[in-house]
């Protein structure tokens, strides 16, 4: 490999950062870099750049819903919320149908999450499992 070039695992060692995080700030565009494959390859001026102060390596402050991953946001309103010890359930009626969601207290209150508020169900689901009573 060219001297120049270093993969994400010896970036990190330079930056002091787990490998993971050099990756995600590679594909945030917060540290430039190419990508090969799998593989993300960096050059070395750019991390020598960023271990001179040249860029800020820490995120930037979120932005609203564009910000986030995932793109599956629906506008409702809160119909109710309960809460109970460190969780909280929100009820939400998005264009006629109930959604209900289970989140900490603390998002409640952080969120200043009111019965009639509007607000956003973010939803981003890798599967939904269906089962039925007496089928195992």
């Amino acid at each position: 490999m060219d001297s120049d070039l270093l993969t994400a695992e010896q970036a990190g060692q330079l930056l002091h950062l787990h490998v993971k995080r050099v990756q995600g700030l590679a594909r945030s565009g917060r540290l430039p870099a190419s990508r090969i494959g799998r593989k993300w390859l960096f050059r070395r001026a750019d991390i020598e750049r960023a271990l001179g102060g040249g860029r800020a390596l820490s995120a930037p402050a979120p932005a609203g819903l564009e910000a986030l991953s995932a793109r599956n946001h629906l506008r409702g309103r809160i119909t109710g919320i309960t809460l109970d010890g460190l969780m909280a359930e929100v009820r939400m009626e998005i264009e006629g149908q109930e959604l209900t969601a289970i989140i900490t207290r603390g998002s409640v209150e952080r969120l200043r999450l009111r019965v009639g508020d509007t607000a956003f169900a973010v939803i981003k689901a890798t599967e939904v499992m269906v089962a039925s009573e007496g089928v195992y």
